[in-house]
């Protein structure tokens, strides 16, 4: 027999594009913890490198991912009716945290990041998808977290970002029922940011993060960082926070090529400094 296959596959692309593939299509790309922990690693190669400037992630075969192993789900679950209470709960609960933390590793990566959902994604698939800064799915992909109806709680940040993008209403309507939702409903919801044919979600994924990747890099780790603290931000920390960044653009060799290339009309060309 081979050596076992990463669960995680990374091809770095031109132009500062890196594409994360989970790559357990036997499974469905279920969410375990050795595809947890490969992924948190190559999180952390990529995210010291400085040419990175967009990072795709996608599931291998016919799914994003279909959520958590649920091998692991009845492992807790009958440790749990064996031991109810304290302290085997707290450490039930150190356990799953502990877990969350290795695909919301995703979370810090310095730049913008993409979920290419090419189909089911679930649960904790899901999950990881709600995560990234921007979404992209097949019509046809069926999408839901469906937690409530295995009888279990929400986790995986899912409860936090869930009504931060599709509002409280339809948040609470789609984690009360647990219901599956096509792409083109997602879409309308808010849950994606766009709906295409299910052969055209990679090639557009990559596309549109070529597009991010021709911009100035600083200029957009900086705003992925705005957007990120706006959610808790007053106006007035907003405002200085944008000066404080654009007081660091005024410094760089990337904004005196963009003033040149738009007196020339042309397309810039960043190095990213």
């Amino acid at each position: 027999m081979g050596e076992p296959r990463d669960p995680i596959r990374v091809e770095q692309r031109d132009g500062g594009v890196a594409l994360l593939t989970f790559d357990d299509p036997e499974r469905r790309n279920a969410m375990t913890e050795a595809m947890g922990t490969a992924l948190s690693a190559a999180v952390e190669q990529l995210a010291v490198d400085p040419a990175l400037r967009v990072v795709v992630l996608t599931g291998a075969g016919h799914a994003f991912s279909a959520g958590g192993d649920l091998g692991m789900i009845e492992a807790k679950a009958e440790a749990g009716r064996a031991a109810p209470g304290d302290p085997a709960r707290a450490t039930q609960r150190d356990s799953m945290l502990d877990f969350y933390r290795l695909f919301l590793a995703v979370r810090e990566l310095p730049c913008p990041t993409l979920a290419a959902l090419n189909g089911a994604a679930i649960g904790a698939g899901l999950a990881v998808a709600l995560a990234c800064d921007l979404r992209i799915a097949s019509r046809e992909a069926r999408l839901g977290l469906n937690f409530s109806r295995l009888g279990i709680h929400p986790g995986m940040g899912s409860s936090w970002t869930l009504p931060r993008l599709v509002g409280p209403a339809h948040a609470a309507d789609l984690l009360f029922t647990g219901r599956i939702v096509s792409g083109e409903e997602a879409e309308r919801l808010g849950m994606v940011n766009r709906a295409v044919d299910p052969e055209a979600v990679l090639p557009e994924a990559l596309a549109w993060a070529e597009q991010i990747a021709a911009c100035a890099p600083i200029a957009v780790r900086g705003t992925k960082r705005a957007l990120a603290q706006s959610l808790d931000a007053s106006l007035e920390d907003q405002l200085a926070f944008e000066a404080q960044e654009q007081a660091l653009c005024y410094e760089s060799v990337d904004l005196a090529e963009g003033l040149a290339a738009a007196r020339a009309r042309r397309a810039p060309h960043f190095e990213g400094n």
